[in-house]
């Protein structure tokens, strides 16, 4: 099998719930023209957002112009950016009563901003009607843009995050046209560009094939960039055009995963089997002002 593994182990064989509540919060959001990266990514805990009427929105159109091979959103030939998706996504969550939200995107490497601009324009389009929701960003790297950065850091919001997703080693066979010394660079700088305020996050996956001096390498790398919450879920590979899982972890060992990356000073972290970026989002932003983390620098 060459190191492959491609049988799910039982904790990971999660029922899917297709609920009431969840076929009315699809339903919605179908009606509301707006995308989310629990869909498109197929996210496993879609069932438990979805029945408290909860989403991760994806703005930017639903193509990807990168061709991640551990990411099930499509890739393909962009589309048209919407403009109106702030006044979209500020209507749902009026409706919804919602408190905090989560905005990510796809990567578009097409613009000559990465994006940034839309991002902008979508927080202070709904910020100007809800001063009162908390906001979570989760971006690309705008190709190492700083200017772009700094338009989004300086933004009304709470968290930004941008996702670590494996180790140094790995980067090459998973995120073609990333960068990892990119990545960290973008973390390091939103937390200077947030003057203390903003938290900044990032999020990884294991099983591809990273060893745990690896993964302590990386939680140093998050410390020294400042980083105040991590995620840390199981690689699901999304199909047989992606790469394989090349270790299952088993529940117990995410414990000890959480309290390394805690021992190399990040402040909050979040780690399971289904963990995923944004999952309990408002919860680990309330642990981080609990703990009071500030700019290490």
């Amino acid at each position: 099998m060459n190191g492959r593994i491609d049988r799910k182990p039982p904790w990971l064989r999660k029922k899917r719930n297709l609920g009431e509540d969840v076929m009315l919060t699809r339903s919605r959001l179908k009606g509301s023209g707006l995308h989310t990266v629990c869909e498109a990514a197929r996210c496993p805990n879609l069932g438990e957002c979805f029945a408290r009427g909860q989403a991760t929105f994806m703005v930017l159109g639903e193509r990807c112009t990168r061709n991640c091979r551990f990411c099930a959103v499509e890739h393909g030939e962009p589309q048209p950016v919407d403009e109106a998706e702030g006044d979209l996504i500020a209507d749902y969550a009026e409706a919804r009563g919602l408190r905090y939200l989560v905005i990510t995107s796809v990567t578009r490497d097409d613009l000559p901003d990465g994006g940034a601009s839309h991002f902008a324009r979508t927080v202070l389009r709904i910020k100007s009607r809800l001063p009162r929701l908390t906001l979570e960003l989760l971006v690309p790297d705008f190709q190492g843009s700083m200017e772009a950065l700094r338009r989004v850091a300086e933004l009304p919001i709470a968290v930004l995050g941008h996702n670590l997703e494996t180790t140094r080693s790995l980067y090459g066979a998973a995120r073609r046209g990333a960068d990892y010394e990119r990545s960290l660079r973008l973390l390091e700088r939103a937390k200077r560009a947030g003057n203390g305020v903003l938290r900044t996050k990032s999020g990884i996956m294991v099983g591809l094939g990273e060893t745990a001096r690896e993964l302590d390498l990386l939680f140093g790398d998050l410390s020294a960039a400042g980083v105040d919450i991590l995620t840390v879920g199981q690689y699901l590979r999304p199909s047989r055009n992606h790469l394989p899982v090349r270790r299952y972890y088993r529940p117990e060992e995410f414990e000890g995963i959480a309290r390394r990356a805690r021992n190399a000073g990040i402040g909050v972290v979040v780690a399971g089997p289904y963990v995923r970026s944004s999952y309990r989002a408002a919860e680990a932003y309330a642990e981080a002002l609990k703990r009071k983390i500030f700019d290490k620098g």
